[in-house]
């Protein structure tokens, strides 16, 4: 009974459609976040006097530091746009897959 449920499912065109456009968006949001960092780290090797700029005269705090703080917001935003994504699109096209087994 429980294979026969199994196959039901993956025979299903809705559920190819999930898989596939969950699969490509979270590629692309994870190959967005690699280049952020990465270029992060990029800088940080082969310009560090870039971070090392202070943001006015007189000032201690490097334009690295705002940079950093970013890079970390941006991986918080990434996972909030997923998230929606996740709860609106692929919900739905879960929930017609169940009802489709039904």
């Amino acid at each position: 009974m429980q294979q026969e449920l199994v196959d039901k499912i993956k025979n299903n065109p809705k559920y190819h459609e999930l898989v596939s456009k969950r699969s490509r968006f979270a590629w692309i949001l994870s190959i967005i976040m690699l280049v952020i960092y990465y270029t992060f780290i990029m800088v940080i090797a082969f310009s560090p006097q870039t971070l090392a700029m202070k943001m006015s005269e007189g000032s201690v705090i490097t334009i690295g530091i705002p940079i950093g703080i970013l890079i970390i917001i941006s991986a918080f935003m990434l996972t909030g746009i997923y998230v929606w994504r996740a709860n609106g699109e692929f919900d739905n096209l879960t929930n017609q897959i169940k009802e489709g087994l039904k």
